[in-house]
């Protein structure tokens, strides 16, 4: 649409004030909406005076109608046809005439608008009374409503004053440096989901119930109504939209737009901490949540959602998750719903942890029906990777159980003119062919369906047992007792009772401490904190040469052999690989005893924890079988199982992953020939 660079030439004015550009939204937004407002009312007075049949019409009683319109009404626009244009033909008497035209507006208008001033906690939306201020500051207050003024907005339709807003708000968003992807969704995004979802709905021409569409980050409205534009045109349905947003300005954008389109419900609010439409669910949802922002802020309101839609909770750090869940919360019992996320949705997160454990949620209940890949550089603030979570509560019997993957990244024609970081756009063609792939649920070279089992694995943890050169452990010299229920008990180590302890210059020979020196220490717990326990915690077995003297022994560890060595009058047992482990602590005095430091010292078996990822099977005998043969396949050290967590994550770049195509050594060897002639005759050419 050209008409967004005479929107955009508006704020000519505020260069010139020396406003600068990355201010600029905060600016044009009141003036915009304005205009927006005043545009529609126009048209719902000129609708509402051919209705009522009558030029002369009782004024009283067109008011009346357009108050029950409830679009938002303004006495003087009504009573007097005097719109902003006519407000700046005067500037004597503007600022007068101003301020009584924006003083006349409903109040919800007002409200929205930020028209009546309040104290800053206040909720002023737009706050186009703050902006007024800076501008009379600035001396073009009058200068930069006369170019507002001369907007015309009344040509055109809903759709297009949406898909106007749309480009508008990605300028701004490019300038103020906005989350990448938060709330501006290209129109060829928009249009992509909007034909994914009418490829599932039913296009029975006697189906004429009201399709519900909800986002729950709606923004200024873009997506929700751009949707439901395009369902409308393909589906021949009526239509009811819900959305909710948080951002002060785009909710008031977005609430100003509902009020002129049937059945269309805008709510303020944090989405994650309290949804507006908890007794609804509906056919159609749809989101561009934020992605990278943290939720630590209201962590506790999150935690302790009593809905129930939040099953498990990912990292603080990203709270795109917790969206996915809420989207899905949302969806009808045959409900449809499609979420842009960015691509730590697909892999963020270990078997167990929360990222893992929601992707797991919706494998196991069966929602995602597929994730399309979309090209780089096709959001206007990143050039990342981006990809719609395709969910369908209602799959069809062939699709149970099965989830496709679409690599849609080379489906896009490039711009003539980038717009931001968006150089790149999924055109029509291309979009009805995703589309059509996604219909036929079948495989080709940029698609590929999988039973959803594909996507989990085994995170398996064992504990293994080191064992030296020989196979030998120290475990299998520990001493065996039998316990209180009379069975056999491997103790765990053997405790020394050390006489002498030394490393490199270090000597230890009192291993009860209870003297310090009072010239460098305050007491001896300073002493044990600031001084001993360091150095006993610099101690290492394998790197330095750390002896353990007893009455007559002496034990050390080889490091060629990997085990421990007992040492008596020169004679060398060897023990089996293990650990020589000293440990300090500090004990605080009571009535019998003083303070004192004690130093012990034991050899331990040498356990190493260690995870193996397994492929999974939904059948947990097959399970069981695929982790047995694994561990007898690669784990060739004793081993204890221990937990076995579940995670599913997905690799877009395994599964779609083309090598690159070597050379052949015949034409590397070609090459380097003729490198090396080349090289022959210009040596050929110096003068010597």
């Amino acid at each position: 649409m050209q008409y967004e660079s005479t929107v955009w030439a508006t704020a000519d004015s505020l260069i010139g004030a020396g406003i600068k550009q990355s201010d600029f939204p905060k600016f044009m937004m009141p003036f915009f909406a304005l205009m927006m407002v005043e545009s529609r009312l126009i048209r719902v007075a000129d609708e509402l005076k051919k209705d009522m049949g009558d030029e002369k019409v009782n004024m009283d009683d067109f008011l009346e109608a357009a108050k029950d319109e409830g679009q938002g009404y303004n006495s003087q626009l009504f009573k007097r046809n005097k719109t902003l244009k006519d407000i700046c033909k005067n500037d004597k008497t503007f600022e007068t005439d101003f301020d009584a035209y924006l003083k006349d507006f409903d109040s919800e208008t007002r409200d929205l608008l930020g028209i009546d001033k309040g104290s800053d906690d206040d909720d002023k939306y737009l706050n186009i009374s703050g902006v007024i201020g800076q501008l009379r500051k600035k001396k073009i207050l009058f200068s930069f409503v006369k170019q507002w003024a001369e907007i015309d907005l009344k040509p055109f339709n809903n759709s297009e004053i949406t898909t106007l807003e749309e480009h508008i708000k990605r300028k701004w968003a490019d300038i103020s440096a906005e989350t990448a992807g938060e709330q501006y969704t290209p129109d060829d995004v928009i249009a992509l989901i909007s034909e994914i979802v009418a490829s599932k709905i039913n296009k029975n021409k006697k189906d004429d119930r009201f399709l519900t569409i909800y986002d729950s980050t709606c923004g200024g409205g873009n997506m929700l109504f751009g949707v439901e534009d395009r369902l409308k045109e393909s589906i021949k349905r009526p239509t009811a939209t819900y959305g909710q947003d948080w951002n002060d300005e785009l909710y008031a954008l977005a609430k100003i737009e509902s009020r002129f389109r049937p059945n269309a419900h805008i709510e303020y609010g944090n989405t994650l901490t309290g949804t507006k439409f908890d007794d609804k669910t509906f056919d159609v949802c749809v989101s561009n949540p934020p992605y990278g922002i943290p939720w630590k802020d209201y962590e506790k309101d999150v935690r302790n959602d009593v809905t129930g839609r939040y099953n498990y909770f990912p990292a603080v750090s990203d709270g795109q998750m917790l969206f996915i869940q809420h989207l899905v919360s949302k969806m009808d019992i045959k409900g449809i719903a499609i979420e842009v996320h960015n691509g730590s949705s697909l892999f963020s997160g270990d078997a167990g942890g929360g990222e893992s454990n929601i992707r797991k949620k919706l494998f196991d209940d069966d929602i995602v029906e597929a994730i399309v890949q979309l090209p780089t550089e096709e959001f206007f603030n990143t050039g990342i990777h981006t990809y719609l979570w395709v969910l369908n509560k209602n799959k069809p019997k062939e699709r149970e159980d099965k989830v496709m993957l679409i690599n849609a990244s080379e489906k896009y024609t490039t711009l003539n003119k980038s717009k931001g970081k968006k150089r790149k756009e999924v055109d029509k063609d291309h979009r009805l062919e995703i589309v059509e792939t996604l219909e036929k649920f079948a495989d080709n070279e940029y698609s590929k369906v999988f039973d959803k089992e594909f996507f989990y694995y085994n995170k398996q943890a064992l504990m293994l047992t080191n064992l030296d050169e020989d196979g030998k452990t120290l475990e299998s010299i520990l001493p065996v007792k039998k316990n209180a229920d009379g069975e056999e008990v491997r103790a765990k180590s053997i405790k020394l009772n050390p006489k002498e302890i030394t490393q490199g210059e270090l000597t230890f020979k009192n291993f009860e401490i209870t003297t310090f020196d009072a010239k460098k220490h305050q007491s001896l717990q300073e002493y044990f904190a600031d001084e001993l326990k360091p150095q006993i915690d610099e101690f290492d077995y394998k790197e330095k040469d750390l002896r353990v003297m007893t009455e007559d022994t002496t034990y050390y560890f080889d490091t060629d052999k990997e085990t421990i060595i007992k040492e008596v009058g020169g004679k060398k047992e060897v023990l089996g690989c293990g650990k020589i482990v000293v440990k300090t602590s500090f004990k605080k005095s009571t009535k019998k005893d003083a303070a004192k430091i004690v130093i012990t010292c034991e050899l331990t078996p040498d356990y190493q924890k260690d995870y193996e990822i397994v492929p999974h099977s939904l059948d947990d005998k097959k399970n069981q079988k695929n982790v047995d043969d694994f561990l007898a396949k690669y784990i060739t050290k004793p081993f204890e199982l221990l937990e076995n967590m579940v995670g599913v994550e997905i690799n877009f770049n395994k599964v779609f992953y083309k090598p690159e195509k070597l050379r052949s050594l015949e034409e590397i060897v070609g090459e380097i020939k003729g490198l090396d002639t080349e090289l022959a005759n210009l040596e050929s050419n110096i003068d010597v």
